[in-house]
């Protein structure tokens, strides 16, 4: 249950403030559109989305088991930060 819990802290602190959220509000924020239709439409997407992740992610263990997957991902996410903020700083 804490493995559960601790996905869960993670994606969602992962998508607070994603483009993804972004374009949502966005959308929601159309006076044409209805918001319980934006929520579905936005959640299924995230859903099939994730479900892509889980399925590419499990078809890989069975051929990455050999790379430190954790560590390249830290890293991935440390350098797209790094950049995020010179870019901040480039104007």
């Amino acid at each position: 249950m804490m493995k559960l819990a601790s996905i869960f802290a993670i994606v969602f602190l992962a998508e607070l403030g994603d483009k993804t959220q972004l374009a949502t509000l966005l959308f929601a924020s159309d006076r044409d559109q209805h918001p319980v239709l934006v929520f579905l439409a936005a959640a299924g997407a995230l859903v099939v989305a994730t479900g892509l992740a889980v399925a590419v992610g499990n078809y890989g263990a069975r051929y990455l088991d050999a790379l430190p997957l954790k560590l390249i991902a830290g890293i991935g996410f440390i350098v797209l930060g790094g950049w995020s903020i010179l870019e901040h700083f480039r104007g």
